[in-house]
């Protein structure tokens, strides 16, 4: 497995081996121990979701009770951003986007603290993602997809919205309060 350090701080990009022949191939795409070794958490849920072209997903997070994720692409290919929206960290407010898919097999570690959301490029989708915490509703937060401080550069300028993320806020208009903070060391 090859594994790179992004940007930000404790995020990581992942390439599990991928061993293919004439028959398709095979991925070992999650060992606990492995990733253990690479200070990932524990996962204690997953989930799988699958969009059409043009979906935007995000910018999700939930706090208290923050989630730790390891992202991947089951089939077909998505841009996956992550913010920092940590605040006090020295980060905060900048993002990270990566293509993920079932071909390329890279998997994107997403600390706590950190708000993620995907635009899905191809005809459809999945995405799955190991969770460090449980889903809570009473947690959720949320930032504009197209936040003009955070001036993604989405490959959809008119993408398929839930109307729950349409109505999301600006980074900027959420109370510093209600963000998870910063600590040296976030991988827990």
């Amino acid at each position: 497995m090859n594994v790179t350090a992004c940007e930000i701080p404790d995020v990581l990009l992942i390439e599990p081996r991928v061993f293919r022949d004439t028959r398709g191939h095979f991925t070992e795409t999650w060992t606990q121990a492995a990733y253990a070794e690479l200070g990932l958490p524990a996962f204690v849920q997953e989930n799988v979701t699958e969009s059409r072209q043009g979906v935007v997903r995000g910018l999700h997070l939930q706090h208290p009770f923050d989630q730790a994720k390891l992202v991947s692409v089951h089939h077909g290919e998505v841009f996956d951003v992550v913010v920092d929206v940590r605040a006090g960290s020295p980060s905060f407010g900048r993002w990270l986007g990566s293509m993920l898919s079932a071909d390329n097999g890279r998997q994107l570690f997403i600390p706590v603290g950190f708000a993620h959301g995907f635009c899905v490029t191809s005809s459809t989708a999945v995405l799955a993602y190991k969770c460090s915490d449980v889903y809570r509703v009473d947690a959720e937060l949320g930032i504009r997809y197209d936040d003009p401080d955070l001036a993604i550069p989405w490959p959809r300028r008119d993408p398929v919205l839930s109307d729950k993320d349409r109505a999301l806020p600006r980074l900027q208009q959420i109370d510093v309060s209600r963000l998870p903070r910063y600590t040296s060391r976030e991988r827990a």
